[in-house]
């Protein structure tokens, strides 16, 4: 939306940021089966922007499971508005640990 976006018309990177992180915290939190918080973000530079209208597409991949933590592989997409033409945004590497009932690390469950 129009709020989200900086004076040129770009949508604001920490707004696809955000959106890469909920991403990520739907796909751990399946994994881990419960609670996890956003350890760490790695490498992450955009390749182009999101423009007002723009549909934004979040990809997640786990590539490594840890004791109490995982990485995950995301990347983010542009459908631009009203066509058929798509564009990766930005790409990261997201280190999520899982939680317990009492908000400290737990192993993470053999799938």
């Amino acid at each position: 939306m129009p709020a989200d976006t900086n004076a040129a018309g770009d949508i604001f990177g920490g707004w696809v940021m955000a959106q890469m992180d909920l991403a990520c915290g739907i796909r751990a939190a399946e994994r881990a089966r419960g609670r996890v918080v956003t350890a760490a973000v790695k490498e992450m530079s955009f390749a182009a922007p999101m423009k007002v209208g723009d549909t934004l597409s979040i990809y997640t991949a786990v590539t490594r499971v840890g004791r109490t933590s995982m990485t995950l592989k995301v990347e983010a997409w542009a459908q631009r508005y009203l066509s058929h033409v798509r564009e990766k945004v930005t790409d990261a590497e997201f280190v999520m640990v899982a939680l317990d009932s009492e908000g400290k690390p737990t192993a993470v469950p053999a799938e």
